[in-house]
């Protein structure tokens, strides 16, 4: 389940918690120490087969280049009561974003401890269903996931929107989440430029992102573009760039291991760039 088989996520997926019961039932059902044990070694050996097919091999599980970004698909303006609307898919990763205009009354208001009372006329609110990752979880308040995820995207975009005195409006943006297997915080950033476009929003430049990734072990490393759900769990760093054809707008990066020198981190980001600028041609075409 590790090479390529174009299969899709929740097969593969189903296909290794067969495989991983398979293991389990092996043992005797009256020594649950023994199947514990037997579930935990799966695990490790299911981390230490995805590293070594990476490094070894130099081969990723869906059978990608290591700069190969996943398929991608758009569509603008499919939403016919709203001011602008976007369908990105990316892969297994796909976000729904509108954007919404209001007057300057629409502003948000927030107390600041320091600045006092502060107006907000742009907001980005990204929503990640549990539906989206296949999962019946309740819906309740705003999960630390998308409070971070949509800073991300808000902070990614707000650097080419219009100045206030050229454009009075206030701007929503809203992406829903239907489906993910990696980096939907830059699906949601594509969408949303796509959205502002089709409402038309005169932003300064249009901006897309990518989750880049790395697998380190000893003087080997590999460094991902585009990575999947997968990558990310296994993987050393998720390290998301957004960014217009003249610079980056927005970077967060996750980091499990030390050691990552600058000569790694020039050549991770030139790989981030060549992949914004191949999703900004799609983009725009």
């Amino acid at each position: 389940a590790l090479d390529s088989t174009g299969r899709e996520k929740i097969e593969v997926y189903a296909g290794l918690d067969a495989l991983k019961k398979e293991v389990i039932e092996s043992y005797p059902e009256d020594d649950p120490g023994a199947r514990g044990t037997a579930g935990k070694a799966f695990g490790k050996l299911k981390e230490k087969i995805f590293r070594e097919d990476m490094l070894g091999n130099r081969r990723r599980p869906d059978g990608r280049k290591f700069s190969e970004i996943r398929p991608i698909s758009c569509e603008v303006g499919w939403l016919p009561r709203v001011h602008g609307s976007s369908l990105f898919t990316r892969g297994e990763t796909q976000a729904i974003v509108t954007t919404t205009l209001g007057t300057k009354m629409d502003e948000q208001y927030m107390d600041d401890l320091e600045k006092g009372e502060v107006k907000r006329r742009f907001l980005l609110h990204y929503n990640f269903p549990p539906y989206s990752v296949g999962e019946a979880g309740r819906f309740g308040g705003t999960s630390r996931r998308e409070t971070g995820h949509g800073n991300l995207a808000r902070r990614a975009i707000e650097a080419v929107l219009p100045d206030e005195a050229d454009f009075p409006y206030t701007l929503r943006i809203v992406s829903d989440i239907t489906e993910s297997n990696g980096s939907s915080s830059m699906a949601s950033v594509c969408g949303g430029i796509l959205s502002l476009m089709d409402a038309g929003v005169p932003i300064k430049r249009p901006v897309a992102g990518v989750a880049m990734g790395l697998v380190m072990e000893g003087g080997q490393y590999a460094i991902l573009t585009d990575i999947a759900g997968a990558e990310d769990h296994y993987g050393d760093m998720d390290f998301k760039v957004s960014g217009t054809h003249r610079g980056i707008t927005a970077l967060q990066m996750d980091i499990k291991v030390g050691g990552i020198t600058p000569a790694i981190m020039t050549e991770a980001l030139e790989q981030a760039r060549k992949a914004r600028l191949a999703i900004l041609e799609t983009m725009l075409a």
